[in-house]
């Protein structure tokens, strides 16, 4: 089992933080605010919102109509028509200001040090100990997105986006979460089980309206099937990561991560994929890559099998989509003999993102009327020798070769020697859709040279066919600008 030991450095569990996010408990407590512009209204709102006592210490005549017409109507916000003084930080939880000078900042900011009370200037992140984020509010859920001050336009930007995919039925969920969690507890044992009902129940908090009856209906749909879930055997899911670039997962691949207990992962899979996953999840490198030492697929499978009998729920991570090239095939069959449940969420195969990436059509009606995957690599390191070369050399058909770059001498010769065109277009994509991706287009008679100039170090993609003319076409006009660059650079 030593081929099961990392081979890497694991990405660390979380990634150096600007600032601690805390969200703290303000009801009935004592906050100080100083200043009576329409920043310190602002906070002055928000705090009340959180239940606080705000005590407001300005002259009357430097309120804003905002503020003016905010104090009027909150119950809980005392104004003291006064200059703050040392003795206003007394058993205060926060203490607020906004202050037109450093100077005075500087003063009040030292005060409430004094005093052992957490402070905030407004505007001024020299003179704070917390900052504000901006807020995407679903009470009791609550969102906060902060960029250290560094661009808070950017914060609102990701705060318009995330209202948008969060339901506004989403705080009737969350209030209901809180009022069944303890019958939840008392009626579901820990472990699976109870996980089960709340995932399932936050399925349908981003799906549904949540409607008069609910909790007894959540009872009666959820807590039934979780209660026969029991904590003796798990489950297996086997996640499709894409070809690297986090965003491209679907939401079904997220969430199946972050409902992990163990996640066995393949070498190509990316840091920023398993970034996503539960933190708490433990994680496991199993990959295989052409040229490396690899795990063998049988004790994958007995992993699998050995974990998911202990109750815990597993991810089986692969690059791409797992039924494509990834022994998808034989890892289910050996779940299914064992009778353990087994679930496959798609991915985003390479060869529709190296599509993408180019901007062409795989099966552009122009130019092609099927499209073929093909391994370029078998058990033996090889191409395989069944391959139907003779339908493979019709430039009509797009084809696209999966780890190929130790055989794409061999695929051109075995094209060209079945007819195929020399000047048949082709791509090759290296790393497709990273940040070291690499990508060269040509003819088919210059495959094999181009590939040795590129290396095989990483994952290659051949793509070939009439497809990729057009790629070819582009690539070939900016090699041509990039060469007179350079020789414009040169002669200067």
């Amino acid at each position: 089992m030593d081929a099961l030991k990392p081979q890497r450095n694991e990405p660390a569990r979380m990634e150096k933080l600007a600032k601690l996010p805390v969200f703290w408990g303000l009801e009935g407590k004592r906050v100080v605010l100083v200043g009576g512009s329409d920043g310190a209204a602002w906070k002055a709102e928000l705090l009340l919102a959180c239940g606080a006592e705000v005590h407001v210490y300005c002259a009357k005549d430097d309120l804003s109509e905002t503020f003016a017409a905010l104090i009027e109507k909150s119950p809980t916000l005392s104004f003291h028509d006064q200059a703050w003084h040392a003795g206003i930080f007394e058993n205060a939880e926060l203490a607020l200001a906004d202050c037109e000078t450093n100077v005075e900042a500087h003063a009040f900011y030292s005060a409430a040090r004094t005093a052992g009370v957490p402070v905030n200037v407004i505007d001024k992140p020299e003179f704070c100990q917390f900052q504000f984020g901006s807020i995407v509010n679903r009470s009791p859920v609550v969102v906060s997105i902060s960029t250290d001050g560094a661009a808070p336009i950017l914060a609102q930007a990701i705060r318009r986006r995330i209202e948008t995919t969060l339901p506004l039925a989403l705080k009737d969920w969350g209030a209901l979460a809180q009022t069944i969690r303890e019958r939840v507890n008392l009626r579901l044992a820990p472990g699976s089980a109870r996980r089960f009902f709340w995932e399932k129940f936050v399925d349908r908090a981003f799906t549904e309206r949540l409607d008069e009856g609910g909790e007894e209906r959540i009872f009666a749909d959820i807590g039934m099937q979780a209660g026969r879930t029991g904590s003796t055997r798990g489950l297996v899911t086997l996640v499709g990561a894409g070809p690297g670039d986090a965003e491209l997962l679907t939401l079904k691949a997220v969430r199946a991560l972050q409902a992990a207990d163990v996640i066995l992962f393949d070498d190509l899979v990316s840091a920023e994929v398993l970034e996503l996953a539960r933190r708490e999840a433990k994680r496991m490198l199993v990959g295989k890559r052409g040229g490396r030492e690899s795990c063998k697929q049988e004790d994958i499978n007995e992993m699998m099998i050995r974990l998911a009998k202990a109750g815990k729920r597993v991810v089986r991570l692969k690059s791409g989509d797992p039924m494509i090239f990834g022994r998808a095939g034989e890892e289910i069959a050996a779940l299914e003999a064992e009778n353990i449940p087994v679930e496959v969420v798609p991915g985003i195969t390479a060869a529709s993102a190296m599509a993408s990436r180019l901007g062409v059509s795989l099966t552009h009606r122009d130019h092609a009327q099927s499209v073929r995957f093909v391994t370029g690599h078998s058990r033996q390191g090889k191409l395989p020798e069944n391959i139907d070369w003779k339908t493979l050399s019709d430039p009509a058909v797009t084809t696209v070769f999966y780890m190929g770059g130790r055989t794409a001498a061999e695929i051109e010769s075995s094209l060209l020697a079945h007819g195929m065109p020399a000047a048949t277009p082709v791509a090759v994509m290296i790393s497709v859709s990273r940040a070291n991706e690499q990508r060269w287009c040509g003819s088919l008679a210059q495959l094999a040279a181009a590939v040795a100039r590129l290396g095989v170090n990483e994952p290659v993609l051949i793509g070939i066919g009439d497809a990729f003319g057009a790629a070819s076409s582009a690539f070939a006009g900016a090699s041509a600008q990039e060469q007179i660059t350079k020789a414009i650079q040169k002669a200067g």
